[in-house]
């Protein structure tokens, strides 16, 4: 296994908020993925469920970010919003291109696969990748963008709507080198 210097996680720099609680039947913290979130595999996004935010919370984002991949900037495989507020459980497979298990109005935009759904771990052979799964409760009912912005400008609007967040990291490492 390589050993990586370790980058900062993608909220590491955005105003500090209050946390909640997030938590998964698919993902445990610190744990290796489960062959369904990795992309040669299931590809299949994760049941994800969370409690705890704050009461004026409008609506929700979900988001996997690794930020250990070898880009410079890390590597978004899940980019959601404008969940409903009244919405706190997606199921195992939301992630998909045909919003199968997402509520109307949800918005899926791209991510750094170049396809609006979710994409899962796939580190380079014998790199032990972090995958954080963020759920962030936003003040308003819609974040702003459509489908088709970047991860960046989602970031860059949830950097100033986040009222609370709540994160999961489950880890998995590329197939050794031969």
């Amino acid at each position: 296994m390589t050993d990586l210097k370790r980058a900062p996680l993608p909220h590491d720099f955005h105003p500090e908020v209050p946390a909640f609680t997030v938590v998964s039947d698919d993902v445990s913290p610190g744990s290796v993925l489960k062959d369904a979130q990795v992309h040669s595999a299931g590809n299949t996004s994760p049941q994800l469920r969370w409690e705890g935010f704050p009461p004026e919370t409008k609506s929700f984002a979900v988001t996997c970010f690794d930020p250990d991949a070898p880009t410079g900037s890390g590597f978004w495989h899940w980019v959601v919003f404008d969940i409903p507020a009244s919405v706190t459980e997606l199921p195992a497979g939301a992630g998909t291109g045909a919003f199968d298990g997402l509520p109307a109005g949800a918005v899926q935009a791209r991510n750094d696969y170049g396809s609006k759904d979710f994409g899962g771990a796939a580190p380079p052979a014998g790199e032990n990748h972090r995958y954080v799964f963020t759920v962030y409760a936003v003040d308003s009912e819609k974040l702003g963008p459509d489908a088709d912005v970047s991860p960046a400008v989602v970031g860059f609007n949830l950097r100033f709507h986040t009222i609370g967040r709540a994160q999961l990291i489950g880890v998995y490492e590329g197939p050794s080198a031969s």
